[in-house]
């Protein structure tokens, strides 16, 4: 079993080999770790992971993740982006879309709400709705990632997918997937702000 959150020595952190806790995946797996390293040296892999470390490396609490992503896409060769993006940050998409094409993308973007398809048609009661009595459109992630495949999009960036929707629109993107934003209504759409500050979240983070 992987406890890495658990470990406390983090010796992995370091390169300290021989600081290894005994129940490190590290000792015990090492077959899957020979197999990451070949992934590494395939192509696409290998250019994905090795923009990834150099934006790191520059941009390392300087730049912020929007910018991030720029670099990123700039680096790995990609023209052409995707944002899914959910109807309750519409106003942030279109910030997002401009500073993106700004700086020489082309971007599509799809809404959650794309497709118009009633809750009812999930199976969803009026009572399980947000506003029960009232007419409440299906999130569609399995069509945003569809639009965008359609779309020949190169790397697909997520805006506010709820939980679970996010999930969809990944297994169902043909282009690999970012998160510029987590959904969190709570804590403007700052996930862990309930883990900093755990004393203002204690009744909704006590689940019985």
């Amino acid at each position: 079993m992987a406890s890495c959150a658990k470990c406390g020595v983090y010796a992995c952190y370091g390169g300290e080999r021989e600081k290894l806790p005994k129940n490190c995946p590290m000792l015990k797996d090492d077959g899957v770790y020979r197999t990451a390293a070949g992934t590494y040296r395939e192509e696409a892999q290998g250019k994905y992971a090795s923009c990834a470390a150099r934006v790191e490396g520059v941009g390392y609490g300087v730049w912020p993740r929007v910018r991030e992503i720029i670099e990123f896409a700039r680096m790995a060769g990609f023209s052409k982006l995707g944002l899914a993006f959910c109807y309750g940050l519409r106003r942030e998409a279109l910030e997002v879309v401009k500073i993106y094409e700004d700086n020489g993308f082309t971007v599509e973007s799809v809404i959650c709400k794309t497709g118009s398809i009633p809750k009812e048609d999930l199976g969803i009661k009026e009572e399980e709705k947000v506003r029960p009595g009232q007419f409440e459109v299906m999130c569609n992630p399995v069509a945003q990632a569809m639009v965008l495949n359609l779309a020949g999009t190169e790397l697909n960036i997520l805006l506010g997918l709820c939980v679970g929707h996010d999930s969809l629109f990944i297994m169902h993107s043909a282009a690999p997937v970012t998160v510029l934003a987590a959904k969190d209504r709570v804590t403007g759409h700052n996930p862990l702000a309930a883990i900093y500050t755990p004393h203002y979240f204690r009744r909704k983070l006590d689940i019985k």
